[in-house]
């Protein structure tokens, strides 16, 4: 109900899940007669939703703790209840991000091991699957060394489950590839990720700057939240400029126009390969639940592709492995860490 378009683009992007994937079903929360109302013009999700009616709605100014302490009866408290109560697999949300994920750590809990859970977000990369995974987006602005290692680790698990990607490889977002670049607590989680890469089944490359989040290099890319969501703002903010310039080009003149029709095959895949909505949903990862954020601007073919990430992550068992994966990998990093220091000290 928060998103700025309401419940009908919401509905309007299940429609569109439904008619491409017979196996996703909804429960939908917000006001019974509001949504009732829209379904009725659906016939496509007849029988494939069910209704929790909450009055209350989250509004993209409400602050988070006056969220958590006022937001019961709310359709975001509701819909991570069903999470928590797990009669959902998946929460998807337009709505405001600060107040889901307060309310998502509160009612869901984090993973144990887990210090700072981490928005996830896709990258139209030049990779086989057309994209890398970053995080943390804005879930924190701090982000100490065993929390990035805590960051590489439910990474390469969605990368694994969410990609398909056997053996990610992972990079840590710095200034500067050399390993004597960076802030201290880059350079320590260097070494953690580094002994953590056999159990946690996946490649390290080092340090990666910002010409590498759409580069063939690296899957995974880690950072703290701050850094990451200037990244992702300013990576969309460029596709944006970058669209606007080309129709302001083929619309100088007629000899343009002319040219942008010859071309015109060409621009829709560029459309397609750089349009924000085919990678519209960033994933709450570190939580007892998995809870997916959509632009809070999504038409329906973003929600759609919202639903699509939640229903491609639910499937794989993602939320089970995610959990063993941390819980192992980070004792085992620490651990390795602890003894490389130990022995480098006796030297």
């Amino acid at each position: 109900m928060g998103g700025d378009n309401g419940p009908a683009a919401v509905i309007a992007g299940m429609a569109l899940s439904a008619a491409k994937n017979p196996d996703i079903e909804f429960i939908l929360h917000g006001p019974e007669e509001e949504l009732t109302r829209l379904l009725d013009k659906r016939p496509e999700l007849k029988g494939r939703c069910r209704l929790r009616h909450a009055t209350g709605v989250v509004s993209m100014d409400d602050k988070p703790g006056q969220v958590m302490r006022h937001g019961e009866g709310t359709s975001m408290w509701s819909a991570i209840e069903s999470v928590r109560n797990r009669e959902a697999t998946v929460a998807v949300s337009c709505g405001n991000t600060g107040a889901l994920m307060a309310l998502s750590v509160i009612r869901l809990r984090k993973l144990p091991g887990v210090n700072r859970p981490a928005i996830a977000c896709l990258w139209p990369s030049r990779n086989e699957v057309g994209f890398n995974v970053m995080l943390d987006v804005g879930a924190d602005i701090k982000a100490e060394a065993p929390d990035l290692l805590q960051y590489a680790l439910m990474g390469t698990s969605y990368a694994r489950n969410g990609l398909g990607i056997a053996r990610p490889r992972v990079g840590l977002l710095n200034v500067g590839t050399e390993d004597h670049k960076g802030r201290a607590e880059l350079k320590a989680a260097h070494d953690l990720v580094a002994a953590a890469t056999e159990t946690g089944d996946f490649d390290y490359v080092g340090f990666v700057e910002g010409g590498d989040l759409p580069s063939a290099r690296v899957d995974v890319i880690v950072t703290d939240g701050f850094t990451g969501n200037v990244a992702l703002k300013t990576g969309e903010g460029t596709a944006k400029l970058v669209g606007d310039f080309l129709k302001e080009a083929f619309n100088a003149g007629m000899l343009s126009r002319f040219a942008a029709l010859l071309a015109l095959g060409s621009l829709k895949r560029l459309q397609r390969r750089i349009d924000p909505r085919r990678v519209n949903g960033g994933v709450f990862l570190g939580l007892n639940g998995t809870v997916v954020k959509s632009h809070g601007s999504a038409d329906a073919t973003g929600i759609s592709a919202a639903i699509k990430l939640a229903f491609t992550l639910a499937k794989s068992g993602y939320q089970e492995r995610l959990a063993a994966r941390v819980a192992s990998a980070t004792q085992a990093g620490q651990d390795a860490a602890q003894n490389n220091n130990e022995n480098g000290t006796s030297t």
